[in-house]
């Protein structure tokens, strides 16, 4: 099990998250962030100061974003395991599905 970010996420990018992260396994797209599943310790101190409740614990993501779990999982297929996100600075693609949706969030 591994938290997953969400929708509300996308086009916001607050790094709150980043910064409450203890292993450093939030990375940073080009229109959201993704947590590593193999590198996410489960501790859930991300999801308690994401501003726009993007975070969810992988068996509580409501069922209309069920699919960001493949997202988050997918992001690093071509990455493997970096072993830290600040190393890495902003990664400059998406998942697919991702990088396909319109624009979100205007509102924020």
């Amino acid at each position: 099990m591994t938290y997953v970010i969400a929708q509300p996420c996308v086009d916001v990018k607050d790094r709150a998250c980043v910064d409450e992260c203890p292993v450093d396994c939030i990375y940073e797209g080009k229109r959201m962030l993704y947590i590593h599943p193999d590198e996410c310790v489960d501790c859930g101190a991300c999801e308690p100061v994401c501003p726009v409740e993007a975070i969810f614990y992988e068996d509580d993501t409501p069922e209309q974003w069920k699919s960001y779990y493949d997202a988050n999982v997918k992001f690093f297929d071509d990455l493997g395991s970096p072993g830290g996100a600040a190393k890495m600075g902003v990664i400059d693609k998406d998942e697919p599905s991702i990088a396909a949706l319109p624009p979100q969030n205007q509102d924020h």
